[in-house]
């Protein structure tokens, strides 16, 4: 089992930035991708960015220019740094893990954290 404990979430004005991390503990080797998605209610969970284990990193198009996803050298915490935050990214984000192996794979969330932007 692997557990997430995401922390950074909060209000911040359009404009500023947040640093979101999240903390992965409890039994695995390593993780073939961490990730952190977003959702708003009446709509559907969207990734906002992805760090694969190889280092390759993947990111929405309205996020790009304005997030960095990255790590530590351990690979059990990633990070998501939001800069000039916009009121459309208020959501609550969530902290994603994947491990793949042959012939399956598994994932986790975190409980998610609330991002607001104030105009």
């Amino acid at each position: 089992q692997v557990q997430l404990v995401e922390s950074g979430g909060g209000l911040v004005q359009a404009g500023g930035s947040l640093r979101l991390s999240c903390a992965a503990s409890g039994s695995f080797f390593s993780f073939n991708a961490m990730g952190w998605y977003r959702q708003v209610p009446g709509k559907q969970r969207e990734s906002v960015a992805i760090i694969f284990s190889g280092g390759t990193t993947t990111y929405a198009d309205s996020v790009k220019g304005r997030f960095t996803i990255s790590r530590n050298n351990a690979k059990t915490t990633v990070y998501l740094q939001m800069n000039s935050l916009k009121p459309e990214d208020t959501a609550v984000y969530y902290c994603n893990v994947r491990r793949s192996w042959v012939g399956g794979g598994d994932d986790y969330w975190g409980e998610g954290t609330l991002v607001t932007v104030s105009s």
